[in-house]
């Protein structure tokens, strides 16, 4: 485990872009210079970032300063949690197969599809008129 320097981790999850550095010396959870709990505003939120960190028991051991931006909260979310998973892996390879087996590793590559000519939006057509 490096305890040295901060550890650093990308996540993405449609627009959203997560940079994360897991620091053992500073124990606070911040992103945006925010605390994660008046960042994310749902309960949900909060516990999707901060899952990686609960399920391998290191809560207490990093801190956690994340800068997101793009997508909405749910999104900017994920791709914290893909990026605090990628950085636990650099601290401890041992914690793969944990992680492996609870989706954290697992970039979701779910996009907006987009808008095709001549129609309303991906797939809506304008509606048909027989007269």
């Amino acid at each position: 485990m490096t305890a040295d320097k901060p550890l650093h981790g990308i996540g993405r999850r449609k627009t959203s872009v997560a940079h994360v550095l897991l620091d053992s010396e500073k124990k606070e959870n911040t992103v945006n210079k925010l605390p994660v709990e008046e960042y994310f505003p749902t309960i949900d939120m909060r516990h999707a970032a901060l899952s990686p960190l609960t399920i391998t028991s290191q809560g207490e051991v990093f801190g956690l300063r994340a800068r997101v931006n793009g997508g909405g909260k749910r999104s900017q979310a994920d791709a914290v949690k893909l990026a605090v998973a990628r950085a636990l892996l650099i601290a401890d390879p041992k914690w793969r197969k944990q992680l492996k087996e609870a989706g954290m590793l697992t970039r979701d590559s779910r996009m907006k599809e987009r808008k095709k000519p001549g129609l309303k939006r991906a797939r809506r057509a304008p509606q048909f008129s027989k007269r």
